[in-house]
């Protein structure tokens, strides 16, 4: 009986992956602006990668960040960026579930009953790890691949699509643990 119970809940796991691959990789195709030097672009994934990361942890967010931006950049026509893409997301996502699943951020159970299993804090720290890891991996793979002078133009352009991210996937992770609360045991 118990070994059934772990088996349906992997495949829901591997479910979920694979459906917040696929929302990752429509986020992330829906609105692009491009950015001529270094060939890259500006894009919604952010708010999928964080809602992910916030929402059901590590593994999940890093198998969906990771393989949903390298698809969007294979399908949208930016080859090039697809592998980078894959690593920087795969790390920013396990990074920022990490954080926000870290034992020093553990609310008692008794206290989140009825309350949003997340900090504010949670959500800045988490987010500006995240910050961190793309923005400065960006501008490193862009600087090798087109020159650290183009590398500079996207800086800016990555800072506000992550905290458009931050904020999005926060505003949904919190929306989707008042609309269904046990959400939160289902991470990985």
């Amino acid at each position: 009986m118990e070994q059934n119970k772990n088996s349906s809940s992997l495949a829901m796991r591997i479910a979920l992956a694979a459906v917040l691959t696929a929302v990752t990789a429509v986020f992330t195709l829906i609105v692009r602006v491009p950015i001529a030097p270094t060939r890259g672009y500006i894009n919604l994934g952010d708010a999928a990668i964080y809602f992910t990361a916030f929402t059901f942890g590590p593994v999940t967010a890093m198998i969906a960040a990771g393989l949903g931006t390298a698809i969007a950049d294979l399908i949208g026509g930016y080859p090039q960026w697809a592998p980078i893409t894959l690593v920087i997301n795969a790390l920013r996502g396990l990074a920022v579930g990490l954080v926000i699943r870290s034992a020093a951020w553990k609310v008692p159970e008794e206290q989140t009953s009825k309350l949003f299993p997340l900090s504010v804090v949670k959500i800045i720290v988490s987010g500006l790890v995240g910050m961190i890891i793309m923005v400065s991996l960006y501008f490193l793979a862009g600087g090798i691949m087109y020159g650290f002078p183009a590398a500079v133009v996207e800086v800016p352009g990555n800072m506000i699509q992550n905290l458009v991210g931050i904020l999005l996937g926060a505003l949904l992770a919190v929306s989707v643990f008042r609309a269904y609360p046990p959400v939160r045991w289902i991470s990985w």
